[in-house]
C-alpha cells in the first residue's frame, strides 16, 4: 500500500551508506568479478546490518547506538564509520532493509499458495494468474502482519514513532524501497480492474483541490490511478496498517490466540466494503473467493 513520499522515520538529507560496495565507475559491473576489497567491505557492510537489527531487537530503534554495534563485532567506532560516515547513514540502510525484507515477506505470501497449487499440476505462473485478486491480496495482508509481529522493533523502526533528529533523504534508498513495498497492495487491490470501473467508483465526491492535488500525483505510484481509487487505496491502507499496528503495539492483546481471526475477518470485510464500491465486482468477495 502506498506510503507517503517520505518513509515514517525520516531526517535532513544525510549521505547514505552504499548497500553493497559499488564497483569502480571505469568498470563495468559485468566486465569483471568484484574485487577482493569489494567482497570484503560487502562482507563487512552485512555484518553491521545484521548486528545493528539484532540491537534493534534488544534495544528498540530509539536505543540504536553505533558504539555499541561496533562493540559486538569487535571494532572500534572509528572504524565502523569507514562503512557508515554517521548514525543517520546507518539509519537509512536499515530502514531500506526493513522495506526490502517486508517487501519480500509480502511477495512470498502471495507465491506460497501459487507454489502448492502448482505442487498439484499447474505452474505457479498459471496459478498465480487463476487465482483470484480477492485471495492474493488477503494473502498480502496476511504475509504483512506476520512480518510484522514476528519483528516488531523492526516494524517500529519503520513505522513508529520518527527517531530524534532522523528524517530518511527525500527519494533516496529507504523512500525507493518503501514504494517498492507499496505496489504489492496496489497491484493485489485494483489488478481485477480496469481503470474506467475505479473512476466510476462510488466514492463521496472529492474537493476539486484534493483531486487536482491526485491527479499530479507522480506516475510511478499511486498516480497512475485515477482519484477515486487513490483515496480507497489509502483507506485500504489505513484498515489494513492499522489493525497491524494495534497489535504489535500490544493493545489487542486481550484477544489472546484470535487475533489473526480478527484481522483476517476485519479485511475481508474491508474488501468486501472496497468491492462494493466498484462496478462489476459485485459478490467478489464471497466465501467461495478466498
Amino acid at each position: 500500500m502506498p506510503v507517503p513520499e517520505l518513509p515514517k522515520t525520516a531526517a535532513p538529507a544525510a549521505p547514505s551508506a552504499p548497500s553493497a560496495p559499488s564497483a569502480p565507475a571505469a568498470r563495468s559491473a559485468s566486465s569483471a568479478p568484484p574485487t577482493l576489497r569489494e567482497r570484503r567491505r560487502a562482507t563487512a557492510v552485512r555484518e553491521i546490518l545484521d548486528a545493528a537489527e539484532l540491537h534493534i531487537t534488544e534495544h528498540g530503534p530509539e536505543g540504536l547506538s553505533l558504539r555499541a554495534v561496533a562493540r559486538s563485532l569487535g571494532m572500534t567506532v572509528q572504524a565502523l564509520y569507514h562503512y557508515f560516515p554517521n548514525r543517520h547513514a546507518l539509519v537509512t540502510m536499515l530502514v531500506t532493509k526493513g522495506y526490502e525484507d517486508l517487501f519480500a515477506a509480502v511477495q512470498a505470501a502471495v507465491d506460497s499458495t501459487a507454489d502448492s497449487a502448482a505442487g498439484a499440476g499447474a505452474t505457479a505462473a498459471d496459478s498465480v494468474a487463476d487465482r483470484p485478486f480477492v485471495s492474493r491480496l488477503l494473502d498480502a495482508a496476511e504475509g504483512y502482519r506476520r512480518w510484522a509481529v514476528n519483528h516488531p522493533e523492526r516494524f517500529k523502526l519503520l513505522f513508529g514513532t520518527p527517531l530524534r533528529g532522523y528524517a530518511a533523504p527525500a527519494d533516496g534508498a529507504s523512500t525507493i524501497a518503501a514504494r517498492r513495498m507499496s505496489t504489492i497492495f496496489q497491484r493485489e487491490l485494483f489488478g481485477g480492474f480496469s481503470l474506467e470501473q475505479l473512476a466510476a467508483a462510488d466514492m463521496p465526491p472529492l474537493s476539486p483541490q484534493f483531486r487536482a492535488y491526485l491527479d499530479h500525483l507522480p506516475p510511478d505510484g499511486p498516480g497512475v490511478l485515477p482519484p477515486p481509487a487513490i483515496a480507497l487505496l489509502m483507506e485500504a491502507w489505513g484498515r489494513m496498517h492499522g489493525m497491524v499496528v494495534l497489535e504489535v503495539f500490544g493493545h489487542t492483546s486481550f484477544l489472546g490466540d484470535h487475533e489473526a481471526e480478527l484481522f483476517h475477518l476485519a479485511m475481508r470485510n474491508m474488501l468486501a466494503d472496497i468491492h462494493r464500491r466498484i462496478s462489476g465486482s459485485a459478490g467478489a468477495v464471497g466465501a467461495g473467493a478466498v
